[in-house]
């Protein structure tokens, strides 16, 4: 899920939420006064100050006593929520970050994909078929590519059961919908695997847990050892012109 301004608060938020995110403005900087930013957006006190509550619930700024609005530093971040690592995408150089998302993702969804073959519902498993269906039909033209592997991937993590792993499913939304172009342009394909999906979905319906978590985890190695290929021909590319 993405952020879409909507009206002029949603219009600061994502302003200065991409600016902070990519580094324009710096951590331990202040923003300007409140009364410069109501002068630069041409807001309202009141608007500007329920978009600095939306970012400070994002971890982005604080306000301090005589100090103003301050950047927070990264580590501060929710880096959970999907607006902002849509801004963060936005940097120069992600593929670093891009490797970092596939690492959560080699944390989480083996296990949910283990889980889900152990506790899923039938009602789960239809669903994750129809998301391997869209895939089938993405094959063929029929479907978006991207959206239907997503789709996949958030029902086996909601097939888990598992109310945690299925908060993160925003997050790995946004990092598949910038991995999948890379790890697909490094293997030659235009799209992911119809038939490596189907083989975690048989072994989920077979409720065999060890298998679903190992195929889960050779496909993300198999994306992670892609991404790192991009990193490394990147890094030489850049060697070459120095």
């Amino acid at each position: 899920m993405t952020y879409r301004p909507r009206n002029i608060t949603d219009q600061i938020v994502d302003e200065l939420g991409s600016s902070i995110a990519t580094g324009k403005r710096p951590a331990g900087g202040a923003l300007p006064t409140e009364q410069q930013l109501i002068e630069e957006f041409g807001a309202s006190r009141t608007v500007l100050r329920e978009a600095m509550k939306v970012l400070s619930a994002k971890g982005l700024v604080t306000t301090r006593p005589r100090r103003g609005t301050i950047i927070e530093p990264e580590t501060e971040w929710n880096l959970a929520d999907p607006d902002i690592l849509n801004w963060m995408l936005k940097r120069k150089n992600v593929l670093p970050l891009m490797l970092e998302f596939i690492d959560v993702r080699l944390a989480v969804e083996p296990a949910a994909a283990a889980l889900a073959a152990q506790h899923g519902s039938l009602e789960a498993y239809d669903r994750i078929e129809a998301a391997l269906a869209r895939m089938k039909d993405a094959t063929l033209g029929d479907d978006d590519p991207i959206q239907s592997d997503i789709a996949f991937h958030a029902e086996i993590l909601k097939a888990s059961d598992n109310r945690f792993f299925w908060s993160l499913r925003h997050m790995i939304e946004v990092a598949l919908k910038f991995s999948i172009r890379i790890t697909n342009k490094r293997k030659g394909v235009e799209r992911a695997s119809y038939d490596d999906h189907k083989r975690i979905y048989d072994a989920i319906c077979a409720r065999d847990a060890g298998q679903s978590e190992q195929l889960m985890r050779d496909m993300l190695l198999e994306a992670k050892e892609l991404l790192s290929e991009e990193v490394t021909r990147l890094d030489n590319m850049q060697e070459s012109l120095a």
